[in-house]
Order: structure tokens, then sequence, then C-alpha cells
């Protein structure tokens, strides 16, 4: 056999290969589309740069970086929520991620006074008010601590959808949901080290204070303090990085991303809660009677179909991939369901990978696009039977003046074109 004749046979296998994968995963129109293009294409045929020249080593650059095709994969804020460098919202652009984990480089962050940066060797972490013991720890007394763990949890801004209340406001799932990241956390239980100092039976809120210029407190309930709390100094793998805390933030998981105390600094154990600045004048529930919900901490079930979205619009007709995010601060995602309609019908999506408690999930469900005009919804149950409701639904029981704790349905209308936009139904 020639050359010219194996190559032939080649691109014959590699064909009838691409058209039977295609159609094994239900993807029938589509391995119909690869298998008839007998058009040659460039990307194939023509040898390519990489194919010639020798790349630089990975020596030019130690700490690895994304490729530069993804340069546009990065966080983003809203000019006209951001008061300036030193108070900014930098949103997650979850539609371009996969799977479960945000990678350190692109996770929501927020700070109130810059972001602080510390030094690990003079940072110290003090426990003190209503306990036996006052005690005061080094970063190396930390990691010698027994109880060392990691677990994934995500971190949610309780205004994550805030913007949305008064109807669709911002076109972009990374603007609308993108307050929110999901992380491998290591680090200590909080119970551990508030059992080594002796809380007294007085004892039943902590104040968590941060070591940033803005001196970021919140108040926490002994209970969970107790539960599940952790003091983390690494996330995925490496150190915190500095917007996120390093190099010590605590972890509250399932409740709302403020109380999560960045370059955590002091633990104070009372009697009551202290009604700091950002558990009065902020992070309180206003209602339409002009009263304030507080202590509403835990992050309600949620979802969000982050494909396609504003920000990643369908492109081809035929079999797409629909894709999005669930989340829970009460428990794990049992279920999601798609609609396309606008909530007049529902099908189950396929939940991947492991629904774990208090982090992230992702969903999947296969569809056929022909150009029709489409209205995609996501509703997520979670381990309790709690159903995701609808925004309506939280209007008529929360009003339109709080900009907190919004997990209402989120809705995407995609044109016959492809293109998609943020809107409500009725």
């Amino acid at each position: 056999m020639s050359d010219q004749s194996t190559a032939l046979s080649r691109r014959g296998v590699l064909r009838a290969g691409l058209a039977g994968a295609a159609t094994a995963a239900g993807g029938a129109a589509l391995a119909q589309a690869v298998a008839s293009n007998a058009k040659p294409d460039p990307a194939i045929t023509e040898v390519q740069d990489w194919n010639r020249y020798l790349g630089p080593g990975v020596e030019a650059a130690p700490y690895g970086k994304p490729s530069k095709y993804e340069k546009d994969v990065i966080r983003r804020n809203v000019p006209w929520l951001t008061a300036g460098t030193e108070s900014s919202i930098n949103f997650t652009p979850i539609h371009e991620l996969e799977g479960i984990i945000t990678p350190n480089g692109v996770c929501f962050e927020r700070h109130h006074g810059g972001v602080a940066e510390v030094d690990p060797a003079q940072h110290r972490l003090m426990i003190n008010g209503l306990v036996d013991k006052p005690l005061v720890f080094t970063m190396e007394d930390l990691k010698r601590f027994p109880g060392r763990f990691s677990k994934p949890y995500f971190l949610e801004c309780a205004a994550n959808g805030g913007m949305e209340w008064k109807g669709a406001q911002l076109n972009g799932v990374q603007f609308t949901h993108g307050m929110i990241h999901n992380v491998w956390y290591t680090g200590l239980p909080l119970s551990a080290l508030l059992n080594e100092a002796g809380v007294k039976a007085r004892g039943k809120w902590v104040l968590a204070e941060g070591a940033d210029s803005a001196a970021m407190t919140r108040s926490i309930p002994m209970q969970k303090a107790l539960d599940d709390c952790m003091v983390a100094w690494a996330m995925n793998g490496e150190a915190l990085r500095a917007e996120q805390g390093y190099p010590l933030r605590l972890v509250v998981p399932g409740w709302e991303g403020n109380m999560w105390v960045k370059w955590l600094r002091r633990l104070e154990v009372g009697d009551e809660p202290w009604a700091q600045r950002e558990e009065t004048s902020k992070y309180t529930d206003l209602l339409a009677d002009g009263k304030a919900r507080r202590h509403t901490w835990v992050m309600d079930a949620k979802s969000v179909v982050t494909n396609p979205s504003p920000q990643k619009p369908l492109k081809h007709k035929g079999p797409n991939v629909l894709s999005g995010l669930a989340w829970s601060g009460r428990g794990s995602i049992r279920r999601v369901d798609v609609s396309i309609d606008g909530g007049k019908n529902w099908r189950q999506a396929r939940i991947d990978g492991p629904a774990l408690p208090l982090c992230l999930t992702r969903f999947y469900l296969d569809i056929d696009w022909n150009g029709q005009e489409l209205m995609v919804q996501s509703r997520a149950t979670d381990s309790t039977g709690y159903v995701q409701p609808t925004k309506d639904a939280l209007r008529k029981v929360r009003g339109l003046n709080s900009i907190y704790h919004n997990n209402g349905i989120q809705t995407w209308l995609v044109h016959a074109n492809g293109e998609t936009e943020n809107v409500e139904v009725s």
C-alpha cells in the first residue's frame, strides 16, 4: 500500500471513529455533520507553528499560568457597584469553568479596606473573652496543632443576585451569580481551638475580627462555631491568596460569605451578639413594611444555568450541552430540574460527580436545538426537601427592598440566533 493510500485509509478510520463516538453519545446529528464534511480542514492538513518550532521550557514560568488563549477567563467587576479599589467586588467567571472546583486565581472576592498584605511570621490569632485560658497562636503553632483536615465548601455573598430583586438588570451570569466560589480548604476545626481555650458556660457567641484596615468583624453563634467552622490557611492545596485572607481566614460553611472573616486575627467569646457595622447597617434583609430581618445567615438552595447564558450564547444548531451549578447551605443537592419553555415543562438534569454537602454541584442536560426561542431555567431541590422558589414567590413574602438572599429561579431568553439575555417571566 502506498504512503498516500495509507494516509487516506487512516483518514477514513478517523472519520468513522468520530462518527461512531458521537453516535454512541447520542449525537447522531453531530456525527453526520462530521462524517459528511469532505472539505479539507487547514487546521489538520497544514503544518502549524507549534508543530514546526521549539517552545519555551517550563523554567520560563516557574509558577504556572493559564494558556494565553484563556486570557478572557478572569474576574470582573461592575463599575457602578464598586466604590473604589479599596472597597470592591470581583465576580467569578462561572460561565467559563467546568466541574465544581474554582481555580484560585478567579475566585470571587469582596474587600472593604483593600487587600491586606500580611507577613505570616508577624501574624497572630488571639482567643479571649469568656474563656478559661486566653491564648495567642502563631501560624507555626496552628500548623502544628492536632486535627488538620481538608474539605470543599462553597462561599457565597449574601448579595449574590441582589441586583435582580427589582427585575432583570445585569446581563451576564458572571454578574448575576458570580459572587461565589468553591474550593478545598485546609485548616483546623474552630472547635479545637475554642476547646483548648475553654469556653465558659456564659459563652454563647464568638466575635471574629479581621486584621485588615476595615477591621471586618462578625458575630458567630457558638453552636455554629463548635459545629463545622474552621480556621483555614490553604485553598486548593496552596496557601490562601492575599485577597482571600492570607495567611488565615474563617470558614463558615453554608452561611453568607461576609461572615467568613479574612486575615483572621482575633476570636472573642461573649454572651450576646455584638451588632457590628456589617450586622446592622448592612447584611440585614429590609422587608416591605420597613422592618429588617436579621441573623439570616444560611444560603438557601439555589441553581443557575451557566451555558447557555448571556456571556455564553448558543453558537450551533443541533446537539448542545446545557450546563449549570446548584448549591445549598442546608445540605446537599438532591435533584435539579431544567425547563426550556419558561417553567411550563421540566426535565430532570444529570448531576455530574459527587453531590457533597455545602458544596457546588454540577449538572448537565443534553438538548437538540433547532433554532427555536428558548426560555431556560433551572430549579434545585436539596437534601432537606426544600425546592428553589420563583422570584415572584420570594417577592410576595419579602417585598422589593432587600438586596440580600435572592435565591429565585433565573431565566435566560435564547433568541433564534443564539444570543441570550437576562429576562423574567411572570
